[in-house]
């Protein structure tokens, strides 16, 4: 077929222009919905002066200890996390070539929770209270992201594994995975029972995740987890396009997949460990939001994984904003809406794989 000249890189800036405004649409919102979430709440804080009180402005003193010591933290530990799993589950689903794959449905949210339970109970990594504002109280942040690390890395190379197995399908993956959280989930019940009463009142709250627990430092660690990370899937993005389209074509085209397939398992792993860590298991963003971002821009990771980065931020922001008003002045675990959102989706894939 002939074209003209200037035909195709025409369409081609019109088809990279179109990603981009999504992505720059996304962002934009994102944005601007920080800002109203941290307006909202039990004292509320106008936009006007929420700006000015973000830009440095003093506006009054109730006002600067309500948005920097309180609502800001935890609106930044959602955006964080939500983009930390969303980019997670992109990647996963990319280099295991399943449309199921999430921390969550692999097996390596319940891991890493364990892990983090363990270091907190066994190791001394943290201290424990009884109510959901200070369930556990990290003071020894890597260690707790080490071990948790290391139990979500061991399952996430017992997926890589399976994925390799001849005749292995998402299926297969995913009742693994399903094995996987019920052994963990065993795990964490023997430590619970062995608790005294105070260590199991923390456990049973610490596993409703939270992001209103996190102070300024454990956002230090995972929003410095969660950048490092992405920085990599994103230089990695032309990789991940070449996996979709095959082992065999994608090593054709020089892409060393089993190098590329482990190493995005194992920092996918390390950014959920480290946000599963200090918040609590957080279900089903990063299973649903790549699907989200899919339906409107592609699978192109160019676009893909900046997209689910800002839209999982985005969504466990609405999340958790709505978690704190649905009940005020009571607040609901951001964990218990993601779970509604995301439970009608998950079963919604599983029935559409099976029609396929």
């Amino acid at each position: 077929m002939h074209f003209s000249d200037g035909q195709v890189p025409a369409e081609y800036r019109r088809y990279i222009g179109l990603k981009l405004a999504a992505v720059g649409l996304t962002g934009g919102l994102l944005a601007l919905a920080l800002v109203v979430s941290i307006s909202l709440g039990a004292a509320h804080i106008p936009v006007a002066g929420v700006s000015r009180t973000l830009m440095g402005w003093a506006v009054s003193k109730r006002f600067d200890v309500i948005v920097w010591n309180i609502r800001l933290p935890q609106a930044l530990a959602s955006i964080v996390a939500g983009a930390g799993l969303a980019v997670a589950g992109a990647v996963m689903q990319s280099v295991l070539r399943n449309p199921l794959g999430s921390p969550l449905t692999l097996g390596i949210s319940h891991a890493a929770a364990f892990g983090a339970a363990f270091a907190v109970m066994i190791l001394g990594g943290g201290i424990m209270g009884s109510t959901n504002a200070d369930a556990v109280n990290i003071t020894h942040p890597y260690l707790t992201t080490g071990v948790a690390f290391l139990f979500s890395l061991g399952t996430a190379s017992v997926i890589v594994a399976m994925s390799r197995l001849r005749g292995s399908s998402p299926e297969v993956m995913i009742l693994a995975g399903v094995a996987l959280n019920a052994l963990f989930t065993a795990g964490t019940m023997l430590l619970q029972f062995f608790a005294d009463d105070v260590q199991l009142a923390a456990m049973v709250f610490w596993t409703f995740g939270d992001t209103a627990r996190a102070s300024w430092s454990e956002l230090g660690v995972m929003a410095a987890v969660t950048l490092a990370t992405s920085l990599y899937f994103l230089a990695n993005a032309w990789n991940y396009n070449a996996i979709d389209a095959g082992d065999e074509t994608a090593r054709g085209l020089g892409v060393r997949v089993d190098r590329v397939r482990m190493i995005g398992m194992l920092l996918a792993s390390l950014l959920t460990a480290a946000i599963i860590a200090f918040l609590g298991i957080i279900g089903f963003v990063g299973l649903v939001v790549p699907h989200m971002v899919r339906r409107v821009i592609g699978s192109d990771h160019r676009f893909l994984l900046p997209a689910s980065i800002l839209a999982g931020g985005l969504l466990l922001l609405l999340s958790d904003t709505a978690a704190r008003l649905v009940l005020a002045p009571h607040m609901l675990p951001v964990s218990v809406l993601t779970a509604f959102l995301g439970a009608p989706v998950f079963i919604y894939l599983i029935i559409r794989g099976q029609r396929r």
